[in-house]
């Protein structure tokens, strides 16, 4: 299919609730194209739809040669937590410790409408609750403390394309996430 532009932080799709999809069709199937090309076009281990600017529960990754795609997920999080490294495509050279749980289960259903289980830890666990929460409005430094958050703000303010959005009148507005971190974040 083809390369899609990222959309990056500022932009009003990755702070709102994607929508269920309700139609298993040939759209569909070249979405998880699209968003599969555009993933290891940039490259990334994960790419949510909201990302290429389409508000659709769909998602893709790519974890140790483990190619994969969900639509319409729901997770059920383990409590045991770990803390790792995360970055996101939509924060171009941003990367922070991000608490997220040790192992998650996420059902949903592949691009031909069959319904699928992924079980993941460790770093597919992280994949999986980092793009699920871009289907729901949240994006990783939402899930920061407060001291990280503060100075992940502070690199973004400090970023090219930051400062590139800024001369084009594109200014990424910054809030905090109304929406439920589980407490894993603020």
């Amino acid at each position: 299919m083809s390369v899609q532009e990222i959309r990056l932080f500022g932009d009003p799709v990755l702070t709102t609730p994607a929508s269920q999809v309700t139609v298993f069709d040939k759209e569909l199937r070249n979405l998880v194209a699209d968003l599969t090309d555009t993933m290891f076009d940039a490259p990334g281990a994960g790419l949510a739809a909201p990302q290429i600017g389409v508000s659709l529960r769909v998602f893709v990754w790519n974890i140790d040669d483990e190619l994969g795609h969900l639509i319409n997920p729901s997770l059920d999080l383990s409590e045991e937590l770990q803390d790792g490294e995360e970055g996101c495509l939509s924060f171009p050279g941003l990367s922070f410790e991000t608490p997220r749980s040790m192992r998650a289960v996420a059902k949903g259903f592949n691009m031909h409408g069959e319904p699928i289980t992924v079980e993941g830890s460790e770093l597919l666990a992280r994949c999986l609750q980092h793009e699920n929460d871009h289907l729901d409005g949240i994006v990783f430094i939402d899930r920061l403390v407060i001291e990280e958050r503060k100075k992940a703000m502070a690199e973004i303010r400090n970023s090219d394309w930051f400062n590139a959005a800024q001369e084009l009148g594109n200014t990424p507005v910054f809030k905090i996430s109304p929406h439920a971190t589980n407490g894993l974040g603020l």
